[in-house]
């Protein structure tokens, strides 16, 4: 007899392949949807479309290339600003298939064919001093973005720099005074940088503080997001399905981080990577291969090749 290992809310897909494929073949005719009737799916970047060395492995483009080649619609949802999703999304060849960009865990969203902004959501100028202010108390870093730099007071957190590296931008340096000073526009959002456990003790000062008017949680143990209310990566995901007609039921969308559990709770077919944190692991319909074992090519082979 095959070794079952059952969660309250999923089965290890590598484990009991056959029951993890009944349990979502009920849930979906529950719903009155085929399987194979996926029209979309939605991959956050790092620790789930990526591996370690932030690169798409060969198998996974050939089997999101296929994919799009099948009509199939691939939608890069990430945290990162859009300059740093810009480069996964030409590899994909986003541009030439229709795709689409979340930015900012939906703040923008871009079509990639028309470069049209879809959707954009900023913090209010008049917010951005109250922010930085909060950094300084709670005696975090914080960043923020201008174009293709990232504006800091401690350019040399090693979280700011990883930021700075994962996305190609040039960190501009000043002091909490100067960035008040300076910021006097709207962003997409800001970061809040220190070790977890820290910045796990700081999140419901910060959320406390905001109050109702921002959206603010950890997308990293180490990253602390503040965005304006009603962004994350559900509610924009939302708002694109109503713009291109496709039913939450024909979408999947697989993700690793806090950041994720959202999206993977309100696609029709919520994916968890193997390396993904414990929530999202709960939450998920179907955990898939780590991202250094290409899940994210399984699921697509899966569920949306024919």
């Amino acid at each position: 007899m095959r070794n079952r290992k059952v969660r309250k809310q999923g089965i290890f897909a590598h484990d009991c392949e056959d029951m993890e494929q009944l349990r979502i073949v009920i849930k979906n005719r529950v719903r009155g949807f085929k399987m194979s009737e996926y029209k979309m799916i939605v991959l956050d970047l790092d620790g789930t479309l990526t591996n370690r060395n932030k690169e798409i492995t060969p198998k996974t483009k050939e089997t999101l290339m296929k994919a799009q080649e099948q009509g199939k619609i691939v939608v890069l949802a990430s945290g990162r600003p859009t300059y740093g999703v810009m480069p996964l999304a030409e590899e994909l060849h986003l541009e030439d298939y229709g795709g689409y960009i979340l930015s900012f865990n939906g703040g923008i969203i871009m079509n990639c064919k028309t470069k049209e902004v879809v959707f954009s959501r900023q913090i209010p100028a008049e917010s951005n001093g109250k922010i930085i202010d909060l950094a300084q108390e709670n005696n975090v870093s914080i960043l923020t973005y201008e174009n293709r730099t990232l504006l800091t007071n401690c350019p040399e957190d090693q979280y700011v720099q990883l930021e700075s590296r994962i996305n190609i931008l040039k960190i501009i340096s000043m002091t909490t005074e100067e960035l008040k000073a300076y910021v006097t526009f709207s962003v997409p959002k800001f970061l809040m940088t220190d070790d977890g456990d820290y910045l796990a003790m700081v999140e419901p000062k910060v959320k406390a503080a905001l109050g109702k008017n921002f959206s603010v949680y950890r997308s990293d143990p180490f990253f602390l997001e503040i965005l304006p209310k009603g962004i994350d990566k559900a509610q924009s995901l939302e708002r694109l399905l109503a713009v291109i007609g496709v039913k939450r039921e024909e979408m999947i969308a697989c993700g690793d981080g806090y950041n994720d559990l959202t999206m993977v709770q309100y696609a029709g077919l919520g994916v968890a990577m193997g390396n993904g944190v414990l929530p999202v692991r709960k939450a998920a319909d179907y955990i898939t291969l780590t991202n250094e074992e290409d899940g994210v090519a399984h699921v697509v082979e899966k569920f949306m090749l024919s």
